[in-house]
Order: C-alpha cells, then structure tokens, then sequence
C-alpha cells in the first residue's frame, strides 16, 4: 500500500473519531481539526504495525488524547482567551492629555514597542521576535519612545525633583 492509499485508508477509518474526542476535549472546531491534522502527520510519519485493527484504532485514539492534553497545558493556550471573552472589554478610552493618546501620538516604531511593552505586557525579547527586530534594538526604541513621552507630558527628571 503506497503513502496516498494509507493516508485515505487513516482518514476514512479514524478521521470522525478523532474529530469527535478532540472536540470533547477542547470545546473548539478548529483546535479539533488541528489535533486531527497532527494525529495524522504523524501516523504517516512514523510508520507502525499493529496486531488487529482494534489495536490500531486504540492506538490512534490514545494519541489524540494525549495531543489534546498536550494542547491543554500548553504555555501558549494558558496565555491566551477566545474572542468572545475579548469582546466583552471594552477598549481604554483616550481623553486629552491622557498616556494612551500620547503613546498614539508617537512615530510607529515607538508606539508599537511602547503598546506592546506596557499595555500588552511582553518583555523586550518577546517583542523583538514578534517584531522581527533584535532586542537591542528594541530596548533602544522603549528607551527613545520613554524620553518622547516624557517630553510630550512635561515630565521632569527624577534627579531633579529630588
């Protein structure tokens, strides 16, 4: 049986099943299909022989539980929410003279590291591997965008207000 024949053997055989215990695990279609494509990235990737077909579809099932639950704990699903759950905050109002409508008033490069940096919360490393920038750089632009801002809200040094 070639590659493309065991493929659509897989996905006649398994393709439901996986989808329906994905789906019971992570309340979501489309991280479901997600765990399905995996599941079967790697059935088709490692390649293995099983005693009965029962043995077969136990084996598939646990490996789509155990992506699920890999999923589940992951870093990246614990920091973030659906969009449901964001359209239910409401967006900060920028009033005149507030930081928000100064941030806005920055050039791009600024305001993005400023956003990111104090309204988001990523750290400079981060922000440096969302934007594709080193993180030097970054730090560089956080420390140009402070001193703008500074300057635009008439703040004074700490040295000299002491």
């Amino acid at each position: 049986m070639n590659e493309n024949q065991q493929a659509e053997r897989l996905a006649n055989a398994y393709a439901d099943a996986i989808l329906r215990l994905s789906y019971t695990y992570l309340k979501n279609t489309c991280d479901a299909q997600d765990i399905c494509q995996t599941v079967f990235v790697k059935l088709l990737t490692e390649p293995r022989e099983f005693e009965s077909a029962e043995h077969e579809r136990a084996y598939v099932l646990r490996m789509a539980a155990n992506a699920c639950k890999d999923l589940l704990k992951s870093p990246w699903r614990k920091r973030t929410c659906g969009l449901e759950t964001v359209l239910e905050v409401p967006a900060p109002e920028a009033g005149d003279g507030s930081v928000l409508s100064a941030v806005n008033g920055l050039p791009a490069n600024y305001r993005i590291v400023i956003y990111l940096f104090y309204y988001e919360g990523y750290q400079a490393a981060e922000i440096g591997k969302i934007l594709g920038v080193p993180t030097a750089t970054i730090h560089t632009r956080l420390a140009r965008g402070r001193a703008r801002l500074k300057d635009m809200l008439g703040g004074m040094d700490y040295e000299r207000s002491v």
